[in-house]
């Protein structure tokens, strides 16, 4: 949630009179009077991103000491500092350590929210339960940009001050919800920590399982565990580099890196400044903004249903890879063809929210249940931590270089900017398709096997493990020993 709502209220801000009255320069030719310069404009979104790359690179060495739960209390910590430093200044400089700061906790964030779900999860809802990241983004965005929206029309500070202000609602909320749940038991596992794992996945099962499923669960899990700590000779990040492991770091590396290839970063941070200088009022533009947000949050719960009805990981994200390119081209090609017309601003509008609900009803669904499953539980927080670092990079050089294509003083693409993430598009497609295998109702331990088995992609769904099998032998064993010995017969 954290993550949708600074999205939508930093990239609603820039076109906000109140905030650029303090943080831009009075300018007669920009609707609303005020201008903002590019170099601030590119600093505010992209230092948050590099210090969301920071975090998530040192993520695998803090939850190898700390685990997840600390490394989230952390980020609510960060969360509240940055808040207030970018409430109370009107200093630049100021506002760039602000978001800096509010980086390095969304980094946490987002790694450890998704890792900690997917080794929480039980198999058959893990894509579900990984994708409400998607679902509290787009919450979070819909708040945002409802508050901006009423907030627009003000002229003195508070304007930008109450949307900031809602940036403390998550760190208080996690930080409190923190106490009533278990560290992940995977990690307590391979820390050694047996009775505090257990008591730990029986607190998340509930009563949902019957006792041998969870016997059966549990031991699967200690398997898994042991086969990884045996086989492997090292702890640390060079082991992502190493063996079978390598081809799973890289796949995790790219599914993150879609993310952006998609051009989701292009959409979010500059939908409502590219509305209003491609002709759009600022009212007209923070409206469809608005409107955006939701169709991403419907987009989110379709593809929720998709992913757990319908159709796996794969098909999901080639899906999303065509649909996301042709509304790229939906942009682009109008404002190439008829520049200026109303028919190319009509498409700008269609085509920007038929993207917003494309992305999150099946790239921005998908790519985190597709990523934290395919790497090892051992090198989970490295890999995801270290992937999710790539992204944020990406992230950066897509919100520092954006201006250079959209702004009217620079290259003034304008919606011409589509083309380059069409093509982008095109790649994910042959990625997804040549590369992601499906993981779909595989337990994590069971995607361990096929990768230690070097199963092809095209093989990846119909092999068959072995290790429920050998769990179940294991727990009849455990079972039949622990009858008690017949000595006697009346």
């Amino acid at each position: 949630m954290q993550y949708g709502l600074d999205s939508a209220v930093v990239g609603s801000l820039q076109a906000m009179p109140g905030f650029l009255a303090v943080f831009g320069y009075p300018d007669a030719n920009v609707a609303g009077g005020y201008g903002i310069e590019g170099t601030f404009q590119r600093l505010i979104g992209s230092l948050l991103t590099l210090g969301a790359f920071l975090s998530s690179l040192v993520a695998g060495l803090f939850a190898h000491f700390f685990g997840r739960k600390v490394a989230l209390w952390l980020a609510c910590v960060l969360n509240a500092i940055a808040c207030v430093i970018q409430m109370v200044t009107e200093n630049k400089g100021a506002i760039y350590v602000g978001r800096l700061i509010l980086g390095l906790a969304n980094g946490f964030l987002v790694t450890f929210s998704n890792i900690y779900t997917a080794e929480a999860a039980p198999a058959h809802l893990r894509a579900v339960m990984v994708a409400l990241f998607s679902e509290w983004v787009n919450i979070g965005s819909i708040v945002g940009s409802a508050v901006t929206n009423a907030t627009k029309n003000r002229l003195d500070k508070a304007s930008y001050q109450i949307p900031l202000g809602t940036l403390f609602i998550v760190p208080v909320f996690l930080a409190i919800g923190l106490f009533f749940v278990p560290e992940s038991p995977r990690h307590l596992l391979y820390r050694g920590q047996t009775v505090a794992a257990r008591n730990a996945l029986e607190t998340l099962r509930g009563d949902s399982l019957s006792q041998d499923d969870f016997e059966l669960e549990w031991m699967e899990m200690v398997q898994g565990i042991e086969e990884e700590k045996r086989t492997a000779q090292t702890i640390g990040p060079l082991d992502m580099f190493r063996g079978t492991d390598l081809r799973r770091t890289l796949l995790c590396y790219g599914v993150i890196a879609t993310q952006t290839g998609a051009g989701s970063w292009f959409v979010i941070s500059y939908a409502t400044y590219f509305m209003i200088v491609s002709g759009l009022t600022v009212e007209e533009a923070f409206k469809y903004s608005v409107m955006n947000t939701c169709l991403g949050f419907i987009g989110v719960n379709i593809g929720i249903y998709i992913m757990r009805h319908l159709a796996g990981r794969r098909t999901v994200l080639m899906t999303g890879a065509v649909f996301q390119g042709l509304c790229m081209l939906g942009m682009a090609i109008p404002a190439t063809v008829a520049p200026g017309t109303v028919t190319a601003r009509t498409c700008l509008i269609a085509f920007t929210a038929l993207f917003m609900f494309a992305y999150n009803a099946f790239v921005g669904d998908a790519t985190y249940p597709t990523s934290t499953e395919m790497v090892s539980t051992r090198l989970r927080s490295w890999a995801v931590g270290s992937a999710i670092s790539l992204g944020y990079i990406l992230a950066w050089l897509t919100g520092f270089c954006s201006p250079y294509f959209i702004n009217p003083e620079n290259l003034n693409w304008g919606a011409k900017y589509g083309y380059i993430w069409a093509g982008s598009n095109l790649a994910c497609f042959v990625f997804f398709y040549l590369f992601v295998p499906e993981t779909k109702g595989r337990t994590l331990e069971e995607i361990d096997q096929l990768f230690a088995n070097r199963v092809s992609v095209r093989d990846f769904k119909t092999f068959k493990t072995t290790i429920a099998d050998e769990a179940l032998r294991e727990l009849q064993n455990k079972t039949d020993s622990e009858k008690p010995a017949v000595d006697h017969i009346s």
